[in-house]
């Protein structure tokens, strides 16, 4: 049952593909243009093929060890969504990044006299909610300084069939705050062409928080575009009853942006 501590927001439907994740860019990847006035939008779904490492520990077990691809993952995998949406006016933006995803799993027990089956369900979210504010511009893109607050919740349901313990059924996980600052940015190489990126780190409830990408994108036209890269997030996090978050998701995102 290796998908019991599997909580990693992947998705799809909008799982942004959901999956998506900062929805591909907690920066608006529009041209930016310093003569723009009033508020600008981005909503950006996305889907993140991304793997799992690190340590985790629940219902009392010992820390393990977790490396699970995206490929052992999405077996499992039940629902989900990942988007990110920003709005911007002039030198000030407000953004956020939200993801969701259930994994389960069922498993038969050896000899069944305890249980003859156990069904486990992990689900998972994080929601960020950001400023930030531009510190240097060009016809050519933009700096952002930002700040914000990322929470995490992660929960695991375990129930038994048949035996002694029939019916019976578990839960473990918690729920916690960080505070996140960084930079995010974008550059137009091109009319159509451009990099987009964001770095933050930051604590609070978990001993450490953060979250690094970037991609390159391509406007099909003023209200899509498109995004392509690389994301890695991380959180290191446990309680005094024993529960241990300490993971890295990693791996490319592809995205579709609309801009209004």
């Amino acid at each position: 049952m290796k998908a019991w501590f599997v909580g990693i927001p992947l998705g799809l439907a909008s799982l942004g593909s959901a999956m998506a994740a900062d929805a591909v860019v907690p920066v608006s990847p529009a041209a930016y243009s310093m003569e723009q006035e009033g508020w600008q939008f981005t909503i950006a779904p996305y889907f993140w093929v991304a793997g799992l490492d690190g340590k985790m520990a629940q219902f009392g077990s010992a820390e393990v060890e977790v490396h699970e691809s995206f490929s052992d993952i999405i077996k499992d995998f039940d629902i989900g969504f990942m988007s990110i949406a920003e709005a911007r006016r002039g030198n000030f933006s407000i953004f956020n990044d939200l993801q969701y995803s259930q994994v389960s799993t069922d498993s038969v027990t050896p000899r069944g006299f305890v249980a003859g089956s156990v069904a486990v369900t992990s689900t998972t979210f994080s929601g960020l909610l950001g400023a930030g504010y531009t510190v240097a511009k060009s016809q050519d893109g933009h700096l952002d300084l930002a700040a914000g607050v990322r929470v995490w919740s992660v929960d695991t349901d375990i129930t038994f069939y048949g035996g002694l313990l029939d019916g019976r059924s578990f839960s473990d996980g918690d729920t916690w705050a960080d505070g996140l600052v960084g930079i995010r940015g974008n550059f137009n190489f091109t009319p159509k062409l451009y990099l987009t990126g964001w770095g933050l780190i930051g604590a609070g409830q978990a001993d450490l928080d953060w979250d690094v990408a970037a991609a390159l994108g391509y406007h099909f036209n003023e209200r899509f575009s498109s995004v392509l890269g690389y994301r890695a997030l991380g959180v290191d996090f446990s309680n005094d009853d024993g529960f241990v978050f300490d993971i890295i998701q990693h791996g490319p995102i592809v995205g579709l942006v609309v801009h209004f």
